[in-house]
């Protein structure tokens, strides 16, 4: 059983994703608006949080911004269809994946269900520790560290799942439809780009070493071991 946070400003729409998401056995808060999302986040621990985006008092980017001061909990952000929003803030801010209104429930569960059962497993304990190292980059993957000579950087979580699954199939072409399958846990009904867009902020990351991550045209990936 997980522990959710929904927030948004429509009472209708937290009733149906808290009514499916107690069907499956998890424990929900609701919020309805950013400000009470992060009163919410203080008081207590989440496993998973779904943030609408357009909201009074405070709007998502800006509630995800100051959650993500004390808590790394994963981020389903929700938009209305034709809104304007800027995805590349979003994922440097750490969110995990955006779910256009109206949606179905059996996705949102889908998209729920996907990225708890991956956060589950990256957290679990693990006997030793997985660590990849080449020239001055340094990642550990049991610890969830990365180091670019000598010096610790961090990620948004998404983009730590994005590395590790590439160091894991190093030397490996990894397709882009692969990619999106496992690292976001599910057939990825969003935009194509959101791929583009996390390998751009993860080299932007990775600095001087930003050219382990190849590029294949056409085809995905693969990651120089």
């Amino acid at each position: 059983m997980a522990k959710i946070l929904i927030c948004d400003d429509e009472p209708g729409l937290r009733a149906v994703i808290k009514r499916y998401a107690h069907f499956e056995g998890h424990e929900t808060t609701e919020a309805g608006d950013g400000k009470e999302a992060v009163d919410a986040c203080e008081r207590e621990a989440f496993d998973l949080i779904v943030m609408d985006i357009m909201m009074p008092e405070m709007d998502g980017f800006a509630a995800v911004q100051e959650i993500r001061k004390n808590s790394d909990a994963p981020v389903i952000m929700l938009s209305a269809k034709g809104e304007e929003y800027d995805k590349v803030l979003g994922f440097e801010l750490g969110v995990d994946d955006y779910v256009v209104k109206p949606f179905s429930s059996k996705e949102m569960m889908l998209r729920i269900n996907a990225i708890l059962r991956r956060t589950s497993k990256n957290t679990s304990n693990a006997e030793g520790h997985t660590v990849f190292t080449k020239g001055g980059f340094t990642a550990n993957l049991t610890a969830y560290k990365i180091f670019i000579d000598g010096e610790q950087v961090e990620l948004a979580p998404k983009l730590y799942d994005l590395l590790f699954f590439l160091i894991r199939n190093k030397n490996i072409a990894v397709p882009r439809e692969k990619i999106l399958t496992e690292v976001w846990g599910f057939d990825y009904y969003g935009d194509d780009r959101t791929i583009d867009t996390h390998m751009r902020l993860l080299r932007k990351a990775m600095g001087p070493y930003a050219d382990l991550i190849k590029t294949l045209r056409g085809l995905g990936y693969r990651f120089e071991g």
